[in-house]
């Protein structure tokens, strides 16, 4: 794969859910090594649908799929791509299965062949990077929302992948974390696509802005995220803007 050939590359993808409307219609979807793509996509727009069919959780109805430089059509082609393409769940819960925390960042590392003694000093040296020094025998449904969010990155990231699927990162975070993980993410040297209501997010993570809506990405007309200040008499008072 030479640096002009796309990571990945969706081509007249349809699909559609048995006895439903179709979720994508003739989509497109080309990325480049360097590309942090943020997508800004209403909800039912089909942007989990999108990240399971690059992953082969999902196979389009028609169109193609290049990932890597090859199209990947059977599940023994998307195996390679579950190891270099690291998906975060939306739901943190989706993602963490096992009593500890270390356990759960272990499990990418250990299946991907290293041995026990390796893969936790990768799940450590993760840990520690995000910082969760300390967390290691933590019970894993016992962290808070914040917490969950934070370790099901680290389970993604101690597979060191190269590409990252990042879905609404931000959703149910306060504050600090949300900080905390824009931080993390900026500090990457990593492709990625990011879903997510949050603007300030998607400015601060991704180098791109596009729309998913009407069963496409539209590619052609990026979004531009523009701050507005203001200040009314009586500011302090509840008010909506229309």
């Amino acid at each position: 794969m030479t640096s002009s050939t796309p990571i990945i590359r969706l081509s007249g993808i349809n699909f559609s859910y048995p006895a439903s409307m179709p979720v994508f219609k003739n989509l497109d979807l080309t990325m480049y090594a360097g590309d942090r793509i943020g997508l800004v996509a209403p909800n039912g727009s089909g942007k989990t649908t999108l990240f399971h069919l690059i992953m082969g959780l999902l196979k389009p109805n028609v169109g193609k799929i290049e990932i890597f430089g090859k199209e990947v059509v059977k599940e023994k082609d998307f195996l390679e791509v579950r190891r270099r393409i690291g998906l975060l769940f939306q739901d943190a819960d989706d993602q963490l299965f096992s009593p500890t925390v270390i356990e759960d960042v272990a499990f990418g590392p250990l299946n991907q062949g290293l041995s026990k003694k390796e893969a936790l000093e990768k799940s450590k040296k993760t840990l520690e990077f995000l910082g969760l020094s300390g967390f290691e025998n933590r019970i894993t449904f016992k962290l808070s929302g914040g917490e969950k969010r934070l370790v099901s990155l680290a389970t993604v990231l101690a597979m060191a992948p190269e590409v990252l699927l990042l879905d609404e990162p931000t959703t149910g975070l306060d504050n600090n974390t949300k900080t905390k993980l824009i931080q993390v993410i900026k500090s990457l040297s990593i492709s990625l696509i990011a879903v997510s209501h949050e603007f300030d997010f998607l400015e601060a993570a991704t180098n791109k802005i596009y729309t998913l809506e009407d069963g496409k990405i539209h590619m052609d007309k990026e979004v531009y995220l523009h701050h507005h200040e203001h200040a009314h008499i009586m500011g302090r008072q509840p008010h909506r803007h229309i």
